[in-house]
C-alpha cells in the first residue's frame, strides 16, 4: 500500500504513519564509535553481531569508520556539506542504540562526538534507550568516555540502560583472531544484550526477539 497524498484518505496517511513505526521500533543500532583502522571495537562488535542474532533480535551495525571522509573537510557548521544528508537520514532512523567505543587521551573518540554534533536535533536521541561498553587498551576501561556519553545523552532526553561493559586492555582479551578469549567477559555482553533487550521491550512496549529487520 502506497500512502496517501494530496486529498487522499487521512485514515490511509495514518496507516501508512503506523506501519513506519512500527518498522522503526524493531530495530537495535550498534554503533562502533572509533574511525581508527583496524580497530577493536569492530571486532567486539563482532561478538555483539551473534549475540544479538541468537537471541532473535534483529541489529544493524553504524560503523564510524565507514563515513563518507568528505565530511571532515568542509565547515562544521555548513548543511550542504556532501554526505551529511545521508548520515543525518540514518542517525534519524535509529531506533534503539547500543554503544562499542575506544577510549583517546581519557575521553570519547573525536570522530564519535563529531557524529553526535551532526544529528538532527532533538529527535535523534530524543527518549531512545542507549546502552554503552568501553573497549579501550588502558587499564580503566574506558569509564571516562562512557560517563561523558552518558552526560550528553543525558542531556539529549535519551533513556539510559545502567549496566554498562567494561572490557580494559583490550588487547590482552583478544587471541590471534581477534576473538574474546575470556568467557566470563562474553557473559557480561550477553547479559548486557539480554538486559537491554528487556529493557527496551518494557520501556516502549514493543517485541523485538523474533521481530524482522
Amino acid at each position: 500500500m502506497a500512502c496517501a497524498a494530496g486529498r487522499a484518505s487521512a485514515d490511509a496517511n495514518k496507516i501508512c504513519q503506523i506501519r513506519a513505526e512500527l518498522r522503526f521500533v524493531s530495530i537495535i543500532t550498534l554503533i562502533i564509535g572509533t574511525n581508527r583502522p583496524g580497530n577493536n571495537s569492530r571486532k567486539v562488535a563482532s561478538h555483539l553481531e551473534e549475540i544479538y542474532a541468537e537471541l532473535k533480535v534483529p541489529l544493524r551495525v553504524l560503523d564510524l569508520a565507514q563515513l563518507p571522509p568528505e565530511i571532515f573537510f568542509t565547515g562544521f557548521l555548513r548543511r550542504k556539506t556532501k554526505g551529511i544528508p545521508a548520515v543525518r537520514r540514518r542517525g534519524s532512523a535509529f531506533g534503539w542504540v547500543t554503544r562499542r567505543h575506544a577510549q583517546f587521551n581519557g575521553g570519547m573518540p573525536g570522530v564519535l562526538k563529531y557524529f553526535v554534533d551532526r544529528l538532527k536535533f532533538p529527535e535523534s536521541f530524543e527518549r531512545r534507550p542507549v546502552c554503552f561498553t568501553g573497549v579501550p587498551a588502558g587499564m580503566w576501561g574506558a569509564l571516562r568516555p562512557v560517563e561523558q556519553l552518558q552526560t550528553i545523552f543525558g542531556y539529549r532526553n535519551a533513556h539510559l540502560y545502567p549496566e554498562r561493559v567494561f572490557l580494559p586492555q583490550i588487547n590482552n582479551l583478544l587471541d590471534a583472531s581477534g576473538r574474546l578469549k575470556n568467557a566470563e567477559l562474553i557473559g557480561r555482553l550477553k547479559a548486557q544484550a539480554g538486559g537491554f533487550t528487556d529493557f527496551v521491550e518494557r520501556l516502549k512496549n514493543v517485541k523485538l526477539r523474533g521481530a524482522k529487520s
